[in-house]
């Protein structure tokens, strides 16, 4: 098997058991048991790139040098020093252990949560914010849309937007491109002034799979952040914009959303401008996943059940912002700001 020839790198005694963990749409998860520990095996799925994974490995061992009243993952070292492994099963995937974070993923849909995000998001933020020696981010900010991924340039996805492969042209999925299509092309006339804002490295992906509250079912705060893949240099303000959209998936999650901004601005200020520009920023989210979703499906990853899916994710997300954007900008102002 795969997971036992990256396992011998790690323990001599040659003897473990393995557990299968969940797994998202970038990574597969599994537990493991040897030398009287437990830890995480983790496997990157969509990509095969060892600078991107040193740089998040690099970061997370800063990272555990901070005081911070939470966990981060820890990467462990084979026996050549290395944190990488590739599977020896034809694929070239590359697989990492990690030590074993106790905690359960936070239920979804309870208020209470929001209030423990904001306090760690801003605590987190407060600690990248001196990690300077990394080397340099892999990927480029949220806001330069147009170098996440390399079949997904502007010309290519105003030509899926609005005149979408057959497959795609059901008339629900021909709306929800259009406004899509056209969100993105409004949005690049706000890049000059994204560009001033305040920049650090940020998280980028803060959520209830990426996230562990301890294992009593208390949710005043979270044991530990994890899943650092896509960490780089960004605007601080869209580490927080990240959360809100997460939380904006339920319908009457403003209350959530108010106590997340709230727990935020207890551990830190942000400027006027960026708290302005949340609502905004929340937006670039949406756009962005679905961007991700279609390169995914261009690059032949996903199929067109998969990225349907993404684009009603998406439109739905977008309208739901609409309707809240007025009472959301109110709230960053009022708790993000001093």
């Amino acid at each position: 098997m795969p997971f036992e020839n990256v396992l011998r790198n790690y323990f001599a005694s040659g003897e473990w058991t393995i557990e299968e963990g969940q797994s998202g749409w970038n990574n597969t998860t599994r537990f493991i048991e040897a030398e009287g520990r437990r830890w995480v095996l983790r496997i990157y799925e969509t990509h095969k790139d060892e600078d991107k994974i040193r740089y998040e490995h690099g970061l997370l061992m800063a990272l555990n040098k901070v005081d911070m009243p939470f966990k981060v993952p820890m990467p462990i070292r084979c026996f050549d020093g290395s944190t990488i492994v590739r599977l020896e099963d034809g694929s070239e995937r590359i697989a990492c252990l990690f030590s074993y974070i106790e905690g359960q993923r936070p239920e979804e849909g309870k208020a209470e949560i929001g209030y423990a995000f904001g306090v760690a998001a801003g605590q987190l933020s407060r600690s990248l914010a001196q990690i300077s020696d990394v080397g340099k981010p892999i990927y480029p900010p949220y806001y330069e849309m147009d170098s996440a991924h390399p079949l997904c340039t502007p010309d290519a996805v105003s030509a899926f937007c609005f005149a979408p492969p057959i497959e795609f042209r059901e008339e629900a999925l021909v709306d929800a491109l259009l406004a899509i299509g056209e969100a993105l092309q409004r949005y690049r006339s706000y890049l000059p002034s994204f560009r001033t804002l305040p920049h650090q490295l940020i998280h980028g992906d803060i959520n209830h799979s990426n996230s562990l509250v301890s294992g009593d079912g208390s949710d005043d705060r979270l044991a530990a952040v994890l899943d650092f893949e896509f960490c780089t240099w960004d605007l601080r303000a869209m580490e927080f914009a990240v959360i809100v959209s997460g939380l904006l998936s339920d319908e009457e999650a403003l209350g959530t959303v108010e106590l997340f901004l709230r727990g935020v601005g207890e551990q830190l200020t942000l400027e006027k401008a960026e708290a302005e520009a949340v609502p905004l920023l929340v937006q670039l989210r949406i756009l962005d996943v679905f961007l991700h979703f279609l390169g995914r499906y261009l690059d032949g990853v996903d199929g067109e059940n998969v990225l349907g899916e993404q684009i009603r994710s998406a439109y739905e997300g977008l309208r739901r912002l609409e309707r809240i954007e007025d009472d959301l900008l109110q709230l960053s102002l009022r708790h993000l700001v001093r």
